[in-house]
């Protein structure tokens, strides 16, 4: 069973994520701050992470370079409500798996996850 990871700072998004996820398999931990989510990153492997890019303290750049340096092989998607040309940009080139605007189309987003997982949802 694939383990994912949601950092996002407006709750009802995690729960939301964390709902639809768990309905296709997936074991899916959520966080509303970075601090605690890189603490149990460090813990547990995750095979993908979905944080917001705009939060408090710890935002989803240093999300993106804390999982990429820790464990290279996660694969890390970005949602943004604050989606432009220099933010996808940036993302880029810390090497994001996956980056949408908000609101995320779950649809979407569920294929995303089934392509960089590279399995079906169950598996």
């Amino acid at each position: 069973m694939h383990r994912i990871m949601v950092i996002d700072d407006e709750n009802i998004v995690g729960k939301m994520l964390k709902a639809v996820l768990e309905l296709d398999g997936y074991e899916v931990e959520t966080f509303m701050n970075a601090s605690p989510a890189l603490t149990r990153f460090k813990e547990q492997k995750f095979d993908l992470v979905i944080t917001d890019l705009k939060m408090k303290g710890i935002d989803g750049m240093e999300v993106l370079r804390t999982v990429k340096d820790e464990v290279p092989d996660t694969k890390v998607i970005m949602i943004t409500a604050f989606a432009n040309l220099e933010s996808a940009t940036e993302a880029m080139r810390g090497k994001v798996d996956d980056f949408f605007p908000k609101p995320v189309r779950i649809k979407d987003l569920k294929a995303s996850i089934v392509r960089l997982l590279d399995t079906s949802p169950q598996g």
